[in-house]
């Protein structure tokens, strides 16, 4: 890896300003899942430097707070331009890290450093109210504060866009930030504090703690009474345990958690439209996100005619090395990932599915699967109950719009949702039907910072980006002003 800007490449905590081993010396290796190779050790930080980093931010917290609007705006437009100017060797870090493709790494520096531009013009727009008054003596305002320490956990797929989401709204409302990135990228995450710091931010106000051991840093994260919001993105098993953990301080809480996302091909659709967004939200990541295409539901009449055109598209993937030129779909994260594939596939196969494309490892190495079409699939199998996070395109075959909407939202998920139809009145019936907090309607990609991103039911609590994204780091306050 060979870095123009080689002071991207940190392997320490980044707390108060500075960079800080592990107390206990420990480290922990990052590895290259294309190739197996060591990219480096980073200090594997434990509850003392966490603890280190939320007394930096709470320390921090009253002076960020106080600077206006404009003032927090200046210093995140200026790590906004710094990561554009870097973003060809943080596409890099990021595609040896995680193994995207390069291509892939570039688009997410892009989208992630679009959070930080979006919310340093958004902190001008925290608007209070005056409510109008039942008694002609007192009058009612409303004005929004900075909610205080916010700690945050994020994961692999995403290793900068999860970050910036979560980090640039707090900024920007004045809050101060814990951050523990995923141990297997936190690279990207270390890159970015090195950015931050050139900008100019105050010691404190961006605090990343690298480490292996994610339990021992989120309880202390959510039980910590001078933490006062809680982020998280991950799985849904792990985010219900960390909801429990800040309960005991009665913290403010985000989840993104898990999804399992239907996308319906109705048969008014338009065929090459529809396959291109299916391959566009199934494989992008090589499958490795939260709300791509988990299950896809197609109409009988356009069953045949979709699917010839979907193997082909499937079928032409170029796997391989995400540093290779023309490489579309990167290895997975780790063996496990590979085993899953291999189990779900298994246990659709053994209950009469068939596969159609793929359905093997690759032979680009231990991590890289096939991309994968498997087809004649049901409720039965496990594949349409877990989310894939792979390569795989498990195909259902429906016969009615209502049959559809009942598959699609028989899931405890409810996260991402697509739908592909050229009728106005069935887009704007399945958009209301679906209970899903996002819905791409002739579209397989559809995040942005300038949309609210979020789930229903068990995939999580709130939202971020938008207008909607900085209210979760702030609270209301209630001012009466009597005597008049």
């Amino acid at each position: 890896m060979q870095l123009q800007n080689t002071s991207l490449l940190q392997n320490r905590s980044f707390i108060n300003g500075e960079w800080v081993d592990a107390s206990n010396a420990e480290t922990f290796e990052v590895i290259n899942p294309a190739n197996g190779d060591i990219i480096t050790s980073v200090a594997d930080s434990g509850a003392v430097e966490t603890e280190q980093a939320i007394a930096a931010a709470s320390k921090a917290f009253p002076a960020w707070s106080k600077k206006t609007a404009k003032e927090r705006g200046a210093i995140m437009k200026k790590w906004f331009n710094l990561i554009n100017e870097n973003i060809e060797d943080l596409a890099l870090l990021m595609t040896t890290e995680q193994g995207k493709p390069l291509a892939e790494a570039k688009g997410e520096i892009t989208y992630g450093a679009s959070f930080i531009e979006w919310f340093a013009e958004e902190a001008r727009r925290v608007y209070g109210d005056v409510i109008p008054t039942p008694a002609n003596d007192r009058r009612i305002i409303t004005i929004k504060q900075p909610i205080g320490v916010v700690a945050a956990i994020t994961p692999w797929n995403f290793p900068v866009s999860m970050i910036t989401r979560k980090i640039s709204p707090a900024i920007a409302a004045g809050c101060t930030v814990v951050l523990k990135p995923a141990a297997q990228t936190p690279l990207s995450a270390l890159a970015l504090a090195y950015l931050a710091k050139e900008a100019g931010f105050p010691a404190g106000v961006i605090n990343i703690v690298t480490s292996s051991n994610a339990a021992e840093i989120g309880k202390v994260m959510t039980e910590s009474p001078l933490v006062q919001k809680f982020s998280f993105t991950g799985s849904t098993k792990v985010g219900k345990m960390l909801m429990q953990q800040c309960a005991s301080t009665v913290k403010k809480v985000s989840l993104e958690l898990g999804g399992n996302a239907p996308l319906i091909v109705f048969d008014d659709a338009d065929v090459e439209q529809a396959v291109k967004g299916a391959m566009a939200s199934k494989y992008r990541n090589a499958g490795q996100t939260c709300v791509c295409a988990n299950r896809l539901y197609v109409q009988e009449g356009i069953y045949d005619g979709f699917l010839e055109k979907y193997r082909e598209a499937v079928a032409s993937l170029n796997v391989g090395n995400g540093t290779d030129a023309g490489v579309e779909i990167g290895p997975l994260i780790d063996v496990e990932a590979i085993e899953k594939i291999k189990r779900l596939l298994g246990d659709a196969v053994d209950k009469g599915a068939t596969v159609t494309v793929g359905g093997n490892e690759h032979s680009a190495g231990k991590l890289f699967y096939e991309p994968t079409v498997v087809e004649g699939c049901n409720s039965k199998m496990a594949v349409s109950k877990e989310e894939v996070f792979g390569p795989v395109s498990p195909i259902f075959k429906f016969s009615t719009e209502e049959e559809a909407i009942a598959l699609a939202n028989d899931t405890e998920y409810g996260l991402a949702s697509y739908f592909f139809t050229q009728n106005l009145a069935r887009a704007w019936r399945v958009a209301e039907a679906l209970d899903y907090g996002i819905i791409g309607i002739n579209e397989g990609i559809v995040s942005t910072a300038e949309a609210p991103f979020g789930g229903m039911k068990e995939s999580g609590i709130g939202r971020e980006g938008s207008k909607y994204g900085i209210e979760e780091y702030l609270e209301i306050k209630y001012l009466c002003l009597g005597g008049l």
